[in-house]
């Protein structure tokens, strides 16, 4: 894994700004304008062939100035081997898309785009893909709540499906971890175990 790194950190200066060997699993950090080409040359390169795009997912990070990880997962069936990209990138910042060179990443970045809100340059179709069209938000993010905005329920008089503001049933608990049969006024099985113990 370290020669490949070292190979290809050597081979596309203009793109790796370094890279990371984690639990046998090579990650390498690349700048999201260069892209494109960098994935090109993955795919291409004798010692790489990474042909196969397995996955493009995110991870959100909202204390950084570079919020978003766009993680890409390549596989070479030609060399056996795993790689990671990670590109870093601000919340307002565009991500070229990758499609031109491996026409699957179109799904994979509308899922990316829908659950993050990560705009990718040049998509032939960026929309959402998971969520209905008048979503609001993007649900993975960790800004995002955990109730959502809007309810979507069939409303019988009216023979549709409406959409409401989200109104919570119930106040905001808070949990002290203890446990829920403290207080209670009977015996379990296995309380005797405790008295025991004493």
């Amino acid at each position: 894994m370290d020669e490949l790194g070292a190979h290809i950190e050597l081979k596309r200066p203009d793109c790796v700004l370094g890279y990371e060997i984690t639990l046998g699993e090579l990650t390498v950090d690349v700048t999201p304008a260069n892209i494109s080409a960098f994935v090109e040359f993955l795919r291409t390169d004798s010692a790489c062939r990474f042909s196969t795009l397995v996955d493009i997912t995110a991870v959100d990070y909202p204390d950084r100035a570079k919020r978003f990880d766009v993680i890409y997962h390549f596989l070479s069936m030609y060399q056996n081997q795993r790689i990671r990209l990670r590109v870093s990138v601000r919340e307002d910042e565009l991500v070229p898309t990758i499609t031109d060179v491996h026409p699957s990443a179109n799904w994979f970045e509308r899922e990316v785009f829908d659950m993050f809100g990560i705009i990718f340059s040049g998509h032939p179709d960026l929309r959402r893909l998971l969520t209905d069209y008048g979503f609001r938000g993007y649900p993975l993010r960790k800004d995002f709540p955990t109730t959502g905005y809007t309810e979507v329920r069939y409303d019988e008089a009216a023979k549709r499906v409406v959409y409401e503001p989200v109104k919570l049933v119930q106040e905001y608990r808070q949990f002290d971890f203890m446990s829920p049969w403290e207080g209670a006024k009977y015996v379990l099985p296995g309380d005797e175990k405790k008295e025991a113990q004493k």
